[in-house]
């Protein structure tokens, strides 16, 4: 059957068209996507204002508008951070729905960890033994840990690149300062997870996932992404050190020069490195492998499951 799933994130609303069957890797089909940084269009606050709930509601009728084109038999709606944490979530969610027919499944921080990392444990296999998996959105980062597709232990914090940008980092390029207390800030809240995550042992593979990752490590010397889904990304934390300082000195534009960067990414791009520089370093990773899959595909490797149980 062909399934969508609709992500309304932090930076993007993204349609993911593909073609699946239970017990089978889900084979994509069609992407369609707009940017639209719902995390910085939270007043003071915290509320999506009319504005932005016009622009989602837009954005959705659009993706609507290309599942049908598309041939798509059931759609999956999710949201994530932005939506979650508005003040006027409800809200928001009833207007869309209104607007649009689309019912928002609200997921929660540690939903997103666990299906995140299901769909790592996919894509890696058994044979990965246990894993550590991080990925940074544009509203949160999480974390997830374990040897089966169950994490032992999913957390997520409020250390997405496009919040901490909004909130820390108004320079361009940002002052000296800022990076410093923003520095403060991520690594005092990665640590107070660190000593909970290390009751579990070691892992044996720390794999990251989404756009952030992928542009750090493509910058850093990783392949292109023109290059195939199945060739190796790895992101070693002496490249990422040596290019947060050379980050920090670059305007939005500048870093939008950066191969793989793009220009709706770049100014979010330090806040990011700062924080997966500060999570591998706490964590005590030297090296992390990419994987291409993250939340749109554990939502539909969940969705699936239920489907063949």
């Amino acid at each position: 059957m062909r399934l969508g799933v609709l992500d309304v994130g932090s930076n993007t609303v993204h349609l993911l068209v593909v073609d699946a069957h239970p017990g089978a890797r889900p084979l994509p089909a069609h992407s369609h996507k707009a940017e639209l940084r719902l995390a910085e269009l939270l007043d003071g606050d915290g509320a999506i204002g009319p504005e932005g709930i016009g622009k989602l509601t837009g954005v959705i009728q659009d993706a609507l508008q290309a599942a049908e084109d598309k041939g798509v038999e059931d759609l999956l709606p999710f949201a994530t951070s932005a939506v979650r944490e508005a003040s006027n979530a409800d809200d928001v969610l009833a207007r869309v729905q209104a607007e649009t027919g689309v019912e928002l499944q609200v997921l929660t921080g540690a939903e997103e960890a666990r299906l995140t990392f299901l769909a790592v444990r996919r894509w890696f296999g058994w044979s990965a033994g246990k894993l550590l998996v991080l990925d940074i959105g544009g509203g949160s980062l999480e974390i997830a840990h374990g040897m089966d597709e169950e994490p032992d232990m999913a957390v997520s914090l409020p250390l997405g690149a496009g919040r901490l940008t909004a909130g820390w980092l108004p320079g361009d390029p940002p002052a000296p300062d800022d990076i410093r207390a923003l520095r403060r800030h991520v690594r005092t809240e990665i640590a107070r997870t660190v000593g909970e995550f290390s009751r579990f042992g070691a892992p044996e593979r720390v794999v990251a996932t989404s756009k952030t990752f992928k542009q750090l490590a493509r910058i850093a010397g990783a392949a292109r992404s023109a290059d195939g889904l199945y060739t190796q990304r790895e992101l070693k934390r002496e490249s990422l050190e040596a290019w947060v300082p050379r980050l920090a000195g670059m305007t939005a534009a500048q870093r939008a020069e950066l191969p793989g960067v793009s220009d709706g990414r770049a100014a979010q791009l330090l806040a990011g490195a700062l924080v997966a520089e500060g999570a591998m370093d706490l964590f005590g990773v030297e090296n992390l492998e990419v994987c291409p899959w993250a939340l749109r595909e554990g939502v539909i490797l969940r969705r699936l499951d239920h489907m063949g149980s």
